[in-house]
């Protein structure tokens, strides 16, 4: 009797053996290299994508109802970057060109969390997640929706700061009344309550206006539903009392009396990384601080007009003078110009040069980091945003949008500054990994790897061509990256020989709605 049951528990698994071989994948990446963060798995491999997700990688030979030759590639995880905020069709466009499959405006956020999320669903090339909007919110309570807030995302923010400043409105730009903050947190809390995946806080735009009471009160508040306060601090520069570290310095604080989840946005231009990325790597992993830190690969950010960041006494302290201001045709600025786009135009975007070139390989190779790229929306000549088939030549803006990922592949390619592996972790797993446990996004266990079982957003690129070709000059901010000819998003390929196609399988990333 038992060899009977033997012989027909031997016959099934060989059937299902069978039936495993027999299988038509929707996608098989066969010949590439295929590279996992997590794992460490490094091997000429073949990837069997079904249902959306990645159904087998193996030498074995598979079958798909599309194949993608990935001779001579990488086959990497889809990329995810934490501060991306171009949200529109045309920047979604431009990620996927570069690998990003992930993009998320978590620095600012969005107003109506819920609003934000129904007018992406099942619009969207990318997945997609926000946080709830700090500042916004801060508009909307404190000088109400007449000031510029119709929509919930970035292209929206220069109109709301220049009608805040211009009519003397206060959200951008006073200190609130304990009522206010009272209505501000209650706000906040709603955003949070239907799914924002945590609070999105630029404090360091807002200096004078927020007092450290109601920042540690943002970082509560995220706290108390164990969400991650997406902070860009308080100070930037060199010259005491107001050094960069110093703001860093505040919120991390808060994160540890909270024992809240806390990302420190765009270390770099901030200045003094090489204290403030080792103290945020020493309280993460020595002391058990829920924090981490991001930096991106530019010597130069951009900002709006209007903000604190270019006051007068902060430009000293990063050792910048007018000239080293720049339209974003790239104009150089003039004392003239400074003090009327500062009073007439503060919703005017600017590129500001304040970091040494040579320093970018060094800071993207500290360990701990996350890259990411600060990505913002891409204006035409009269500062509207672009449609999604715009010309990349006519597109207004900073490089880090288009270019991000192919920069910083190439410049481990030229400079060795960090493996190969390190740097494709930093861009997917490393995001993956904290946003899952230190912020509780159960979803990114499923994101920046390339493993059985896993969403498949994959990359796949030629580590010899890969590079950005967006630079600085005018009508080339927008110029997409090369050498990454293939994307698939959730199992859905996006990017084929190059060119993006008009399918939509973006997903969200969501807390639960709590009524």
């Amino acid at each position: 009797m038992r060899l009977v049951i033997s012989v027909c528990v031997g016959l099934f698994f060989s059937m299902l053996s069978h039936f495993a071989i027999a299988v038509t994948y929707d996608v098989v990446i066969k010949n590439g290299r295929v590279m996992d963060p997590e794992t460490s798995f490094d091997a000429i491999a073949n990837v069997g994508v079904l249902g959306g997700k990645i159904a087998e990688i193996t030498t074995e030979s598979i079958t798909g109802t599309e194949t993608i030759d990935a001779s001579g590639h990488i086959v990497s995880p889809g990329f995810i970057d934490t501060h991306a905020h171009g949200v529109d069709p045309f920047s979604s466009k431009l990620y996927l060109l570069d690998g990003l499959t992930t993009p998320m405006d978590m620095e600012l956020g969005a107003r109506d969390v819920d609003k934000w999320y129904r007018e992406r669903a099942g619009k969207s090339q990318v997945n997609y997640a926000t946080t709830v909007s700090h500042t916004l919110a801060r508009i909307h309570v404190m000088d109400g929706d007449e000031a510029g807030l119709a929509a919930n995302d970035i292209i929206d923010l220069d109109a709301a700061v220049e009608a805040s400043q211009k009519t003397g409105r206060r959200g951008w730009s006073q200190l609130a009344s304990k009522e206010e903050l009272d209505q501000l947190m209650a706000y906040m809390d709603k955003g949070l309550r239907q799914g924002a995946i945590g609070i999105g806080n630029i404090t360091g735009h807002l200096k004078e206006a927020v007092t450290a009471a109601e920042q540690y009160r943002v970082q509560e508040l995220a706290g108390k539903y164990g969400r991650v306060t997406d902070v860009h601090s308080r100070f930037i520069g060199i010259l005491p009392p107001t050094t960069g570290a110093i703001g860093i310095q505040e919120s991390l604080a808060n994160a540890v009396a909270l024992d809240a989840p806390l990302l420190m946005a765009h270390l770099n231009p901030h200045m003094e990384w090489e204290f403030t990325i080792p103290l945020i790597n020493t309280m993460r992993e020595k002391v058990g601080v829920k924090v981490w830190g991001e930096v991106y690969p530019w010597g130069a950010g951009s900002g709006l007009a209007g903000s604190a960041t270019i006051a007068e006494k902060q430009m000293r302290s990063m050792g910048m003078t007018y000239s080293d201001i720049t339209t974003l045709d790239g104009t150089p600025w003039t004392k003239e110009m400074y003090d009327d786009k500062r009073v007439n135009h503060p919703g005017e975007r600017f590129i500001g040069y304040m970091n040494p070139p040579e320093d970018i390989v060094k800071w993207l190779a500290m360990p701990g980091v996350t890259i990411i790229s600060d990505g913002g929306s891409y204006k035409d000549k009269d500062n509207k945003p672009l449609a999604w088939d715009a010309p990349y030549e006519n597109a207004l803006g900073h490089p880090r949008g288009a270019g991000s990922r192919g920069k910083v592949l190439r410049l481990v390619r030229e400079t060795k500054n960090m493996p190969l592996m390190e740097a494709i972790s930093k861009m997917s797993y490393m995001h993956a990994k904290y946003l899952a446990e230190l912020g509780g996004i159960m979803q990114f266990n499923n994101k920046g790897r390339l493993q059985k079982g896993k969403d498949a957003d994959i990359v796949v690129f030629d580590p010899k061509t890969v590079t950005e070709n967006s630079t600085y000059k005018l009508g080339e901010g927008a110029l997409p990256s090369s050498g990454i000819p293939y994307v698939l998003v959730n199992g859905v390929i996006v990017v084929k020989d190059s060119v993006v196609q008009k399918v939509y399988p973006g997903k969200p990333i969501r807390f639960d709605v709590i009524n």
